[in-house]
């Protein structure tokens, strides 16, 4: 059996981080990277690429919904004989679901098509950022239903925050999920014993609908270079819209790499980036059509 270790957390929270982490430490393993992005762009896939060659990337929504469900399973099916050989079979999987995935399905999901037999769900990781847990979490189901799901939960960051912060994430957690051990971490340190095994329970739950209707997606995409310091005022200006935005933009000093969450704004130069310069924007549906206008603006940052 190939164990699973799956990674969730709300957008911009720290999964790819965290891939990136394990894959310094395991990099004499041959484990495989699964990233599910639910921006259409391949963001975190690129990102983690940067850093590890065995990589399977699934943008565009959540492997637990009815849309990519098939593309899901069917990437699974090819990973151990794509990526391991009779001298190094596959060591592991680790999955990093989209930031709004519900994966309470995976169990049923794995057992109605015999991939059980192939995997087993070794480790269930949330990582938890203290910004926009107390926002969300009483808004956003999934949210909570990933720190459910966990067997160990990230709270991620806390050097960003103060102890009373830190300790009100803490609170929440424990509602919402009193047996999960909580680590409290910088950038995704914490080393965690991925492929631990032993889960005392299975979850249960439903494939998620194809539209998630708190959220909208768009994406910008730029020809010419932009002026950067433009394009983050607009982006800061629109920060209460906006749960995550994240991509890599041109710039006369050469390609940055953007990302806005709750957690703030960065923006840093990224030489090594390969593919389409775009903006990948992830919105709350209500603010649709002030995102729509705010593409505009973006766009003549160039």
């Amino acid at each position: 059996m190939i164990p699973i270790c799956l990674v969730t957390g709300f957008l911009g929270s720290g999964k790819t981080t965290f891939l990136k982490q394990i894959a310094a430490r395991h990099a004499d393993e041959k484990i495989v990277y699964l990233v599910n992005d639910f921006s259409p762009q391949d963001v975190d896939g690129a990102l983690l690429e940067q850093v590890e060659d065995d990589v399977v990337t699934i943008p565009g929504g959540s492997i637990f919904c009815r849309c990519l469900v098939t593309q899901f399973l069917g990437r699974l099916r090819s990973i151990p004989e794509r990526f391991g050989t009779d001298e190094q079979p596959v060591a592991g999987v680790v999955i990093e679901a989209s930031g709004i995935a519900d994966p309470a399905v995976i169990d049923e999901m794995l057992a109605e098509t015999a991939l059980d037999r192939v995997y087993e769900v070794a480790t269930i990781v949330a990582i938890v950022d203290p910004a926009s847990l107390p926002k969300l979490v009483t808004t956003l189901p999934t949210i909570a239903a990933q720190i459910r799901s966990a067997e160990i939960v990230l709270l991620n960051k806390v050097d960003r925050f103060d102890e009373a912060a830190v300790a009100a994430a803490e609170g929440i957690v424990r509602e919402i999920n009193p047996d999960a051990p909580i680590v409290r971490n910088v950038r995704c340190a914490a080393e965690v014993e991925i492929f631990a095994g032993g889960r005392v329970r299975a979850l249960e739950g439903d494939y998620a609908p194809c539209a998630d209707p708190n959220y909208a997606r768009f994406s910008v995409g730029f020809e010419r270079p932009v002026r950067l310091s433009a394009l983050l005022d607009e982006l800061s200006r629109a920060r209460n819209d906006i749960y995550r935005a994240k991509g890599f933009v041109p710039t006369d000093g050469g390609i940055a790499y953007v990302d806005m969450s709750e957690a703030g704004l960065l923006a840093e130069a990224a030489p090594d980036a390969t593919g389409e310069t775009v903006l990948a924007i992830i919105a709350r549906a209500k603010a649709s059509h002030r995102v729509q206008e705010l593409i505009g603006r973006l766009s003549a940052t160039a």
